[in-house]
């Protein structure tokens, strides 16, 4: 065995401090040497015990952190060959925590930084649970985020902590992460104190109750709110399935409802013994799934190299650009997206001058700050202080003379060339020398708006998305003539506004724009074929989109469908390329000239709304007026259930000749994205596959189950439903690369050359 991670330090009282600190990684996790350090320290503890030598133990961390959770290098290479070593691994690591908790003497844990996941299920394995008020500390169990549940221990003991309907809302399927404070109100800790206190604390609590047990080992002990037999919490059990779905929008994503399974299984069983031998049948079938590989490639390792600067130049040298701190920007533009950057970026200690054509407009821009301040103050996430300090670093401006101390300008204009020209020249002329050119553009190539300034090399794409407030991503844009220096100051300033960026290369739509349009086409050829349009957002909502596709593009607008199929045809034309268009362009046509329907903002589109603003279900007119104008025949979806708008207005599967099935629908929804990510790639838009994934599950929707684009290729699983074409060989591959190559075969020839996988997926 390895050395002993877990150091001993016994003092005068015989209380044990065990300080974890793992020398081989800056972080605690639950990998061999943990386990077998445990194995090991749990051993010389209970000899200890027995031979009266200690009389209280206290669990920390030699780390800025407690301990970081499970080791998700190993995790994700668990298939199902490695089921039966998962589960003894976990079966192992289980009793050892159960050893700890049944010691006879006090354990508690001193919880000095984050504990999340594994390291939570360490300290819910002590008595009492003491964390420090140090900045940053986190406490939670988000395995559901990675498609897994807590294996060890953590769904048998926070259910019996919390009661099962707390246990599930507010900690198993949400994968909340909570301060101190927070976690001490809900229940998961039960003390904190300063930093500098927290072991002499620990120990204290040790001299007060050395007679400590786990309340579930305590002669009548009862899970708060009842089992699930009692009539109270019996009353309440079928809300929990119907939570669940609505959580995953019947997306394909086991874990939500493997938690709820293990949960409410192991709240009807006694011994915590066979409530955690539940949890580990649920966590081994999850951990040597597809689908936790894929979130744990994504939210684990593309995350990590998104936000650790994976895709930030090098100098000639092949030593990093030293990092830049930004000050003072610049936001031209008061509008909706101007506004957004110029609060994340105030929100970042950022002073920002917010200009527009009158200093009018730029206030009205500041008080979108002002509305979101509001907001917080209400519900407590700030204060009064904070807030005004915050919006003081908002100066409205008419006056292109204030910029003249900027770091970095963000151009966000109307999405016009000619435009954006202009208002370059003018900014050019205010700006330091110094100052990084960026244009926060959707669809427009980088290189093309260069043109416009004289220093090319400074000049960036900052494709911010909306609302930027909320919205995590950013799409850093390097033009053909952006300098490398110039991109890592883009992914620097990213970083300081606390945004995930991708780095993409210069491209019409560059990746998210370009992608997202291929799908919202796709189902409105769907709707030109005579799909149902609640048929049509179901496939979407069942494929695991956040927002089903017609109701994105009512967000998006048809003016803006319109303008970039007026680009792509040109393009096309001048490339000497026929393209079929699917009906798409005469169906939007109609919405707009006839129907005068281009979306949400003008309060009718694909949907009616509210005078509020809020969906009141699809236009029944998609059904009547606008198919009798395109000559649009019903189709029966053959395997799909009757659904619903949500507004009572139920679809027409059983309408018309046979359509396409619900799974096709589907397929096509995420074959069609893939299809493009993977042009991206060829082209040389797109350089690194965690890029891809990230910008298309944060940016853009991409169903977060697959892993992203680029995962969802590499790790495809036919499935069930997609019926194997009638000369399939025994062979025929159904998984991996050359599962998605056959399959999108078959879309393509069902459905056109479209879906004709690109020869770089073949070789």
């Amino acid at each position: 065995m390895s050395e002993n991670i877990i150091g001993w330090d016994a003092d005068a009282n015989g209380v044990v401090t065990l300080t974890i600190d793992d020398p081989s990684a800056p972080v605690n996790v639950m990998n061999d040497a943990f386990r077998d350090s445990l194995a090991e320290t749990v051993a010389k503890l209970q000899a200890a015990v027995e031979a009266k030598e200690i009389s209280g133990v206290v669990i920390t961390s030699a780390k800025k952190t407690f301990f970081a959770g499970g080791d998700i290098k190993s995790m994700i290479t668990a298939g199902p060959a490695e089921a039966e070593a998962t589960r003894d691994m976990c079966d192992g690591m289980k009793a050892n925590f159960r050893a700890l908790e049944t010691l006879g003497v006090p354990v508690v844990a001193a919880i000095n930084g984050a504990a999340l996941g594994g390291g939570l299920e360490v300290a819910l394995a002590t008595h009492h649970r003491i964390a420090s008020d140090a900045k940053g500390l986190k406490v939670g169990l988000p395995e559901v985020t990675l498609g897994l549940l807590p294996g060890g221990g953590g769904v048998a003991r926070v259910t019996r902590l919390l009661g099962l309907a707390t246990a599930l809302t507010k900690v198993l399927t949400t994968g909340k992460q909570f301060n101190a404070e927070a976690a001490k109100e809900i229940g998961l800790i039960d003390e904190v104190v300063p930093a500098d206190q927290l072991v002499d604390a620990a120990k204290a609590w040790i001299a007060e109750n050395p007679d400590a047990t786990q309340p579930w080992d305590r002669k009548g002990f009862k899970i708060p709110g009842g089992t699930p037999s009692t009539p109270a919490l019996a009353a309440m059990l079928p809300s929990f399935p119907a939570n669940v779905t609505k959580q995953v929008k019947g997306a394909p994503m086991p874990a939500p409802k493997a938690i709820l399974a293990a949960a409410v299984e192991g709240a009807q069983l006694k011994r915590i013994e066979d409530a955690t031998a539940v949890e580990t049948r649920y966590f081994v079938e999850l951990v040597t799934g597809p689908t936790s590989t894929n979130m744990m490639q994504a939210f684990f390792f593309d995350l990590n190299h998104c936000n650790g600067g994976g895709s930030r130049p090098l100098q000639a040298d092949g030593t990093p650009f030293p990092k830049t701190t930004f000050r003072k920007i610049g936001v031209i533009g008061a509008g909706m997206m101007g506004a957004g950057i110029a609060y994340v970026a105030a929100k970042s200690g950022i002073e920002v001058v917010l200009k527009d054509i009158s200093e009018e407009n730029a206030a009205r821009g500041k008080a979108y700050s002002e509305g979101l301040e509001a907001k917080a103050l209400k519900r407590g996430r700030t204060t009064e202080e904070k807030s005004a300090e915050l919006l003081a670093r908002i100066k409205p401006s008419a006056d292109y003379a204030d910029l003249a101390d900027v770091d970095l300008v963000v151009e966000a204009v109307f999405e016009n060339t000619e435009l954006k020209h202009r208002v370059f020249a003018e900014i050019e002329a205010a700006v330091p020398g110094t100052a990084v050119l960026g244009s926060n553009t959707s669809t427009l190539p980088i290189t093309g708006l260069a043109e416009g300034v004289d220093r090319k090399g400074d000049f960036i794409g900052l494709h911010f998305f909306s609302p930027v407030d909320k919205m995590p991503l950013i799409e850093i844009i390097s033009g053909a003539e952006t300098s490398p220096e110039t991109l890592a100051k883009g992914l620097d300033f990213a970083r300081q506004i606390r945004k995930t960026p991708i780095v993409v290369n210069d491209s019409r739509g560059f990746y998210t724009s370009r992608v997202i349009g291929t799908v919202l086409n796709e189902a409105m050829r769907m709707l030109v074929e005579g799909v149902d349009p609640a048929v049509i957002e179901s496939a979407g909502r069942q494929a695991g989109y956040p927002a089903p596709q017609l109701q994105l593009q009512d967000e998006l607008n048809l003016k803006l469908a319109r303008k970039i199929g007026a680009e792509t045809k040109a393009a096309a034309d001048a490339a000497g390329v026929s393209v079929d268009d699917g009906g798409v362009n005469a169906l939007v046509d109609a919405m707009l000239d006839t129907f005068e329907r281009p979306g949400k903002l003008e309060g009718k589109g694909f949907y009616e709304y509210d005078e509020n603003g809020r969906r009141a279900g699809l236009w029944s007119g998609l059904r009547g007026e606008l198919a009798e104008k395109l000559g649009i025949t019903p189709v029966t979806v053959p395997d799909g259930e009757a659904a619903t708008d949500g507004h009572g207005l139920d679809s027409t599967v059983s309408a018309g000749e046979a359509g396409p099935s619900l799974n096709d629908l589907v397929e096509r929804m995420l074959f069609i994205e893939a299809i493009e990510t993977q042009k991206c790639v060829d082209e040389g838009v797109l350089t690194s596959d965690a890029d891809a994934n990230i910008g298309s599950i944060l940016g853009i929707g991409y169903p977060a189950w697959t892993g992203g684009t680029r995962q969802f290729i590499t790790n495809y699983a036919r499935p069930a439903a997609a019926t194997l074409p009638e000369d399939a060989a025994a062979d025929y591959p159904t998984a991996g690369v050359a599962g998605f190559v056959a399959r999108a075969e078959e879309l393509a020839a069902t459905y056109g050359e479209r879906f004709t996988p690109v020869a770089s997926l073949k070789g």
